[in-house]
């Protein structure tokens, strides 16, 4: 279909107005809250204990996150990628259930799970290892929504990559981690790096997940996300807008490491 280009100027002056007052706008007055007292009042903010405590402990979820992540999702990928079996069609359903299923009610199944009262309650009531309302809840909710990213960065470029590199290695003698470190790994760096770093984007954004199982307490398992709210639920809005605008950076640095991710992978396809 062939558009004028009158029709053509109107959907573009559309497609930047949606996004001046979906994105821009918001985006703006945020910054604009938070830099309007001046750049000392927002380190003052960012620099409290609560907000420094905040940033560690989303920090070690992060580190703790991405490498169970990477551990166990490259060779899920490698497994659907490489293999066919019965219940494949199942396995790669549940995998996405974290795209379709709301947060909340992720932390509510952990709940229902690992909750005193819960079907594994007795990990806490007997061996007093609590779970929900504490750092590991925290830490399964944030697994359980960034389970997909890199098995579905990693899964398309084995299947692009095919087997014959794989198998050639295997006739000369190579075994399986000496094929895998050599050959396999390089040739995924890229979908894993960018699943890594939608893995990180994701966990320190996440809300919803984790203000279900955490104490919310503030120095011991209050994360960014949730030092947000607890400010702005109790007043102190420009600490709320500062701490955004850190989240903010973040996910602009996010963005630029994608792009760049996105440009060298053309280039190294071309």
């Amino acid at each position: 279909m062939i558009l004028s280009p009158v029709v053509k100027h109107l959907l573009r002056y559309l497609a930047l107005a949606y996004i001046l007052v979906l994105v821009v706008v918001p985006v703006g007055l945020i910054l604009w809250r938070t830099f309007s007292p001046g750049i000392g009042a927002f380190f003052e903010s960012v620099g409290t204990p609560a907000a420094i405590a905040a940033l560690q402990l989303s920090l070690l979820v992060v580190a703790i996150v991405v490498p169970l992540n990477v551990l166990f999702g490259v060779p899920t990928a490698l497994v659907l990628a490489r293999n066919r079996f019965r219940g494949k069609t199942i396995l790669q359903a549940i995998i996405d259930l974290p795209f379709a299923v709301s947060p909340v009610v992720v932390g509510v199944a952990l709940i229902l799970l690992w909750g005193s009262a819960g079907l594994f309650g007795f990990v806490e009531n007997e061996f007093g290892w609590k779970i929900i309302f504490g750092f590991t809840g925290i830490v399964l909710a944030s697994v359980f929504v960034t389970v997909p990213f890199v098995i579905r960065e990693v899964e398309p470029v084995l299947h692009e990559l095919g087997i014959d590199q794989e198998e050639a290695a295997a006739t000369l003698g190579s075994t399986w981690w000496q094929t895998f470190w050599r050959i396999t790994l390089p040739s995924i760096r890229w979908g894993l790096t960018y699943g890594v770093v939608l893995t990180v984007a994701r966990t320190l954004g996440e809300f919803g997940a984790v203000i279900m199982v955490s104490s919310n307490l503030p120095g011991t398992s209050q994360t960014l996300t949730l030092l947000v709210a607890d400010r702005y639920n109790r007043g102190a809005e420009y600490g709320a807008y500062a701490i955004a605008t850190l989240l903010m950076g973040v996910a602009v640095f996010v963005l630029i490491v994608q792009v760049v991710l996105d440009a060298r992978r053309a280039r190294q396809s071309k």
